[in-house]
């Protein structure tokens, strides 16, 4: 009896086992369940690398003075179409035609106007230009010529302000009554002359858009002549 009641000890303790362990396995194809674990950071560590095309702003930034961005204002193009609108001769008082260089040189009686050809906006100023004198610049806003950018610089005064608009034959400024006589010519949108901006000048030199000033002039019945 005794040994028998071993035998009977020993199988039930084995199939205990057997069961214990098929329990344990559970069924085929069962997904793992997560087991989510919290990543400490490393003291000391660096941060991920940041990339090129990451967006990271300018923490110093800040928008231009109120002032600057009035200035550029008033030197912005008019959007402007050609047209067949015609011009008149904006040196009708000019007594003596001098050389053909980066523009025109032209002496007029003290006081007489350069006048608009048509109307214009007065783009900008530069004071100190040549010999301390000025050159104003502006834009064309209608006829053939519409959009392009003309100047007249040295023996000038009273000069229309930057960013006002003249009507065709308004003055855009007046002979002044000293200084080196005016230059009259066409100007690019940064008041740097076409003829430097183009073929290039050296003092006295003859230049392609210094000819085509003279031409457009002589178009209106300015009488330039052709030197």
């Amino acid at each position: 009896m005794i040994r028998r009641a071993a035998y009977a000890i020993v199988a039930l303790g084995l199939a205990g086992c057997g069961a214990s362990s098929t329990a344990s396995s559970g069924p085929a194809g069962t997904t793992p369940k997560a087991r989510p674990q919290v990543i400490e950071p490393t003291a000391g560590e660096a941060g991920p690398p940041v990339s090129l095309g990451d967006p990271v702003g300018d923490v110093h930034a800040h928008a231009p003075p109120l002032s600057e961005v009035r200035q550029e204002l008033r030197a912005e193009l008019v959007a402007v179409s050609v047209s067949n609108a015609t011009y008149i001769n904006p040196l009708r008082f000019v007594t003596i035609w001098g050389r053909t260089d980066q523009g025109v040189d032209a002496v007029m009686p003290v006081g007489a106007p350069i006048l608009a050809p048509c109307p214009v906006k007065i783009l900008a100023i530069i004071p100190n230009w040549y010999a301390g004198q000025p050159l104003v610049y502006f834009e064309l806003l209608n006829g053939p010529d519409a959009g392009k950018v003309q100047y007249v610089a040295e023996q000038i005064t009273d000069i229309a302000p930057a960013g006002s608009f003249l009507r065709q034959g308004q003055p855009i400024a007046r002979f002044a009554p000293t200084g080196t006589a005016i230059e009259y010519g066409w100007s690019t949108l940064n008041g740097v002359t076409l003829a430097r901006a183009t073929t290039g000048y050296e003092e006295g030199q003859v230049t392609p858009a210094g000819l085509s000033i003279r031409a457009w002039l002589n178009g209106l019945g300015a009488n330039a002549g052709n030197r």
